[in-house]
Parts: structure tokens; C-alpha cells; sequence
């Protein structure tokens, strides 16, 4: 093959590349595209996550046994060529790995292989990052050339590189969301919700002013409404991403402790950053907490203490007042701790309350990340 055949073949796949925002079906284009122009018959893409675990993300003209089941040997099971990536070993084009899988269907006679025993690894890859594994093969194509290898690579490094594009891109897209949804909530909290309130305290101020009972039950009827309606948005914001928790959970917590008029002592160890879903929950949840506090402990001293390791996320609340008597066994005894323990376990943490009169209450949560 020359260098210009190599040059146009790179500039397809490049200009195919740079037209997707979605990795599966750039994926499958590509290696269409690739098979297409290099004569190669066969090839499957693995995306690979930080765990090991391998993910068939494309594939092309796969022999029958291994396409049977909607492609389940090659979904399941380990392989050579994903166990030399995830140890390490793969770090440029091979020629040639001998397929396990293909191997598998040969020794215990599943069907006809058409020919198909090797294949090219190459790994797919951007910088420091890895994403995955490309390979290809043909029918009784034993050796790839050195100048098929470094095509390979080359078109590897192309797909690499549209990969953190397309993964950059949808980060930007959920930053953008949460953006949105952080500034639909301030506008339904400083508007609709202060119109709500306003409403109800006009309509029970009207029912103060007049001694007609049938007027009376109207302002009644309207303040009922009014008080429902300003629940129904309280929901609503609720569900929506907080003011104030795109400074971090801890900037949250304080702020919302002094507002409450506790005085809060705040550690936290280990990692500063949290995934989204798990920051969301704890501030929903240490919201929760501090409110308890304020409502029941007759004390305004607090303590949070946050760690973030790699794997695991551990925040406790602790007070120093009245407590109450709670026995594990028995059920939470109200609708708020339930919903701290529901929050929590929905990410499959663990949740527990520690409380005694007149020796204070901790909330401890675990999850992990």
C-alpha cells in the first residue's frame, strides 16, 4: 500500500470520525469503513471500563458461532487480548494474537469459523488515555505487514482520539444541564414560590378582616390552596439541584447550618470531589439531619465530618443533645430518617443512627463510588 492510499484512507476515516456524537454508532462506522478499505473482512471494537470489564461496543462480519446468541462469546468470558490490555501489556499494534475465542469454537467444535484463526490487537487509545481494543482479521491471514500494523495504529489513535471528544462533549452537555436546572430552581424559588407565600398570608389576612362565614370559608378554601400549590413547588425544587450546592456539598451544609442558626464544626478528609448523584444525595440528606438537629436535639452545636476515599464516601452528623431513645430493631420512627435511609440506600450505601437520651444523636452514612 503507498502513502497516498494511506493518506486517503486516514482522511475518510477521519471525516467519519468527526461527524458522530454518539461512540456506539461511530464505532460500528468506522470499523465498516476500515474493513471496506483495506480489504480486512472481520473486526469487533471492546471498550473497556476502569474495572477490566470489556464491553462489545462494534462488530463486522463475525463468523457464525461467534455472532450466534447475539454475539455471546464474544460478550462474555475473558480473552488474551482484553487480558493483555488490562494487565498492561498492550501498548501498540500486535501481530498476531492467536483468538481464544476463535480457539474456544475450534476445540469443542461449535461451527465453522470460515477461516478466521488470527487476529491484529491494536489499542485504542488518546494520550494517556485508553479506551478499548480494536481488532481485525481475515480468513487465513496469519501476519499483518509492518506497514498494515502502523495503519492500524494510526487509524486507532483517530477513533482514541474522536472517543474523549464524544466523552468531553456529553460532559459539557450534563454541566450544561445541571447548570439549567440550578437556575430553573432559584427562578421558581424567588418568584412562583415567594407569589405562592404571598397569596396565602393575603388570603388569611382577608379571613381575619371580614365576619361573613361564607367569606370566611372562601379565604379558607384559598389559603388551602395556596398552601398546597406552595408544598407542590417546594417539591419540585426539592427535586431539582439546590441554590448554592455548585460550590461543593460542604459550602452547602455550612451555609444552610448558619441559616438554621446552628453553629457548625466541619472535617473532612481525604478527596474533595464527589460524583453528582452522590453530592445531591448528601446534601438532601444532611439537610435532613441539621434540620432534626434544629427541630429536636435543644442544642445549636453540630459536627460534620466527610471522607472521601476512592471507592467510598462516609459522612456522620453528630449532636451533643437530648437524643431520644432508638432501637435498630424496630422501625425509623419518622418520615424523615426514612427518607435518609431510602436516599442512601438507593445508591447502595448503608445508613445508621446512633441515639440515646440525653447523650446525643449521630447519623452515619456510607456509599459507596
Amino acid at each position: 500500500m503507498s502513502r497516498n492510499e494511506e493518506i486517503a484512507i486516514l482522511k475518510e476515516i477521519a471525516e467519519l470520525l468527526n461527524e458522530g456524537t454518539d461512540s456506539k454508532t461511530v464505532l460500528a462506522g468506522v470499523l465498516k469503513k476500515l474493513l471496506n478499505i483495506t480489504g480486512l473482512q472481520t473486526g469487533w471494537i471492546f471498550l473497556l471500563d476502569e474495572n477490566g470489564g470489556h464491553q462489545l461496543a462494534a462488530n463486522e462480519a463475525l463468523p457464525e458461532p461467534l455472532a450466534r446468541n447475539h454475539n455471546q462469546r464474544m460478550c462474555n468470558g475473558d480473552c488474551w487480548c482484553v487480558s493483555r490490555y488490562n494487565s498492561g501489556k498492550l501498548n501498540k499494534a500486535v501481530n498476531i494474537i492467536e483468538c481464544q475465542r476463535i480457539e474456544n469454537v475450534i476445540l469443542e467444535k461449535a461451527g465453522d469459523t470460515a477461516g478466521l484463526t488470527h487476529h491484529a490487537t491494536v489499542p485504542l487509545r488518546a494520550g494517556n488515555e485508553k479506551f478499548g481494543i480494536l481488532n481485525v482479521g481475515s480468513p487465513f491471514k496469519t501476519h499483518f505487514q509492518k506497514d498494515e500494523l502502523a495503519l492500524l495504529e494510526a487509524v486507532a489513535f483517530q477513533i482514541g482520539t474522536a472517543l474523549k471528544r464524544i466523552n468531553l462533549t456529553q460532559r459539557e452537555q450534563e454541566t450544561a444541564l445541571i447548570s439549567e436546572r440550578n437556575r430553573l430552581a432559584r427562578d421558581l424559588h424567588d418568584s412562583v414560590n415567594q407569589l405562592l407565600f404571598s397569596l396565602s398570608l393575603t388570603a388569611r389576612a382577608g379571613r381575619e378582616m371580614t365576619d361573613e362565614e361564607e367569606v370566611k370559608q372562601t379565604f379558607s378554601y384559598i389559603q388551602d390552596l395556596a398552601q398546597d400549590a406552595l408544598g407542590e413547588m417546594r417539591a419540585l425544587i426539592w427535586q431539582l439541584k439546590p441554590q448554592g450546592l455548585e460550590n461543593g456539598i460542604i459550602s452547602a451544609l455550612t451555609g444552610y447550618a448558619e441559616m438554621l442558626g446552628l453553629t457548625i464544626e466541619v472535617k473532612l478528609t481525604g478527596i474533595s470531589s464527589f460524583p453528582e448523584k452522590v453530592e445531591e444525595a448528601l446534601w438532601r440528606i444532611g439537610q435532613e439531619a441539621l434540620g432534626n438537629c434544629k427541630k429536636h436535639s435543644q442544642t445549636t452545636h453540630v459536627r460534620l465530618f466527610l471522607n472521601r476515599s476512592s471507592d467510598l464516601v462516609i459522612m456522620e452528623v453528630q449532636d451533643q443533645g437530648c437524643g431520644f431513645y432508638y432501637d435498630e430493631k424496630l422501625e425509623l420512627p419518622s418520615f424523615g430518617l426514612k427518607n435518609m435511609k431510602a436516599r442512601t440506600q438507593s445508591l447502595n450505601g448503608t445508613f445508621l443512627i446512633r441515639s440515646e437520651p440525653g447523650k446525643g444523636t449521630e447519623i452515619r452514612v456510607k456509599i459507596p463510588v
